[in-house]
């Protein structure tokens, strides 16, 4: 019983480093390309990072609930961003790629 929970409780660790590295790699590469890294931008970046979201407006209605500022515009100018940096494929709907050269992976769109 104790080794499950130890084992799950390293688990959920190793999940929430993944989760920070992921992060701080968009953010830098946000910033290489030369985007503001604004408060609304770092909320997007977690709902997305932080939950299973399958479209924008699912990404829309959990960020807005933490900063009613945030408009669908800004969710989808996000997810171009995202895109176009090589962090999120709408292929397999938002789900952050975790390779140091995700950028240099390229999509067949079929």
């Amino acid at each position: 019983m104790v080794q499950e929970v130890t084992k799950e409780m390293s688990q959920e660790a190793e999940q929430y480093h993944t989760v920070v590295q992921q992060k701080e790699m968009i953010v830098r590469r946000m910033k290489e390309r030369g985007c503001r890294i604004t408060k609304q931008r770092m909320i997007l970046l977690d709902v997305i990072l932080g939950s299973e979201c399958s479209c924008c407006k699912e990404i829309y209605f959990k960020a807005s609930s933490l900063d009613p500022k945030i408009g669908t515009a800004t969710v989808y100018r996000m997810i171009n961003t995202l895109e176009e940096l090589g962090a999120i494929s709408r292929k397999n709907m938002y789900r952050i790629c975790s390779f140091p050269d995700c950028d240099k992976i390229k999509i067949h769109r079929q």
